[in-house]
């Protein structure tokens, strides 16, 4: 009986670390960092070493507590390599308490309250013609296209972003990697 009881518990336990190892195993690295399928946006954010500037710039936003919520959000995540296309001085602007409000629309402008994997988001650019709108929290509609393999973003002004890592999987959603901060409508 103890024999049994210790086989049986033995062996969920090694079908459930299977489970999340196998789970864990699926998810892209991001910056050399394991992105946990477990952890929230803001959890993962913050293991990843090429989203600082995103992860101070959240805070600063006041949308933390936002993104570690049950979602669905897909996240298209600037790295800081993409932030660093903006000025210091600009940058530094949307950092002070007083324009807490512009930045907080700038991110949520990378946000869809969806979870959006990039196949799905491939499906409805096909279905669309080539280019599918995608409104954001932010109120911006982006426009997806797809140039060969990658997913593209068009903010309202024109700036474009491409994915540069897709399908990051998290407990309240997905991000996907962008090398571009999109803008709202100037």
């Amino acid at each position: 009986m103890i024999r049994t009881t210790l086989l049986a518990a033995t062996t969920s336990l090694t079908l459930t670390g299977m489970a999340l190892a196998e789970a864990h195993a699926t998810n892209p690295m991001v910056g050399g960092a394991e992105m946990s399928a477990e952890m929230d946006i803001i959890a993962n954010a913050m293991n990843s070493p090429i989203h600082t500037t995103l992860v101070a710039a959240v805070a600063q936003a006041g949308l933390v507590e936002t993104l570690q919520g049950e979602g669905p959000f897909t996240v298209f995540a600037p790295t800081d390599e993409a932030f660093g296309m903006i000025s210091d001085e600009t940058l530094g602007a949307l950092m002070m308490d007083e324009n807490k409000e512009q930045l907080a629309q700038i991110l949520t402008c990378h946000v869809v309250a969806a979870d959006a994997m990039s196949n799905a988001i491939a499906g409805m650019i096909a279905d669309d013609g080539g280019a599918h709108p995608v409104p954001t929290v932010g109120g911006c509609t982006l426009t997806a296209e797809m140039d060969g393999d990658d997913i593209t973003l068009t903010d309202e002004n024109g700036r474009l972003a491409t994915v540069t890592i897709a399908d990051v999987k998290q407990s309240n959603g997905v991000i996907h990697v962008i090398d571009r901060v999109l803008l709202p409508k100037q």
